[in-house]
């Protein structure tokens, strides 16, 4: 008894013609140029596991409201945008960030510009630096921040395809919560 069709090829039968196919066959360039996809990196546009995602990395003052905000991509780390983050501070500030932001650059930056960084130190790390706990507790402000952008649906959901737009939204949400701020005090 003969077996399954396809396999006439690999035994040399020629009654059966074998068409190799490939997904990259399809397309009219060869993978090495094809154009860049649309929501690159100029639309602060990540891929992970869940999806698409972008991060909005700010920067808070003692009140909790926005000195400067700026996006990236979702899986982009936090350190890369602290740079840009830290210019924003003014000079002999101290700056209170969480463990994703601990780099030994990051702390030199900041105490260069004669500040000092609160920032913990990653649990793998052999030498731990310490953080005033009281000082630390002070970083609330910034998830705060965050929670009250939610608020703008949005910005929560990001509907805008380009990064300028999206940006412009968050903006204008921010805006919003200064002049709340204004207004109560």
């Amino acid at each position: 008894m003969r077996g399954p069709r396809r396999w006439d090829a690999a035994r040399g039968d020629r009654g059966l013609t074998v068409i190799a196919v490939d997904r990259f066959l399809d397309h009219p360039r060869s993978p090495a140029r094809r154009r860049r996809k649309k929501g690159g990196p100029d639309n602060a546009i990540g891929r992970s596991r869940g999806g698409l995602s972008t991060k909005i990395n700010a920067v808070v003052d003692e009140a909790g409201m926005p000195v400067r905000i700026v996006l990236s991509q979702g899986q982009a780390s936090d350190k890369t945008v602290a740079p840009t983050l830290i210019e924003a501070l003014q000079p002999d500030r101290d700056l209170v960030a969480d463990r994703g932001y601990d780099a030994r650059a990051l702390v030199v930056l900041v105490e260069s510009r004669g500040g000092r960084a609160h920032i913990p130190t990653c649990r793998d790390r052999k030498v731990q630096r310490s953080v005033d706990p009281a000082l630390y507790r002070q970083r609330n402000l910034v998830e705060r921040f965050f929670n009250k952008l939610k608020h703008f649906r949005r910005v929560a959901t990001r509907y805008d395809k380009t990064a300028r737009n999206f940006l412009a939204a968050v903006l204008l949400a921010a805006t919003r919560l200064w002049m709340r701020f204004e207004s109560t005090t």
